[in-house]
């Protein structure tokens, strides 16, 4: 059950990565492949801590409006 949960937890941050990188253009973030990187990895730590990263984060998974 708990090799399951992992899964599924590895699954959400890969998912999550996997979005921020595809919308990444959307945001007001350098366009820098470091900071891309950085960013992508880091997104669950950011997503809790920082709002400016959490509007921003918004942005890339869904695009501008």
């Amino acid at each position: 059950m708990v090799n399951f949960i992992s899964i599924i937890i590895l699954g959400i941050y890969l998912v999550g990565i996997w979005k921020f990188v595809l919308g990444y253009n959307n945001t007001n973030f350098s366009r820098q492949l470091p900071t891309k990187l950085t960013l992508a990895l880091l997104w669950p730590a950011l997503l809790v801590i920082n709002s400016s990263y959490r509007q921003n984060f918004t942005k890339a998974l869904k695009g501008r409006n």
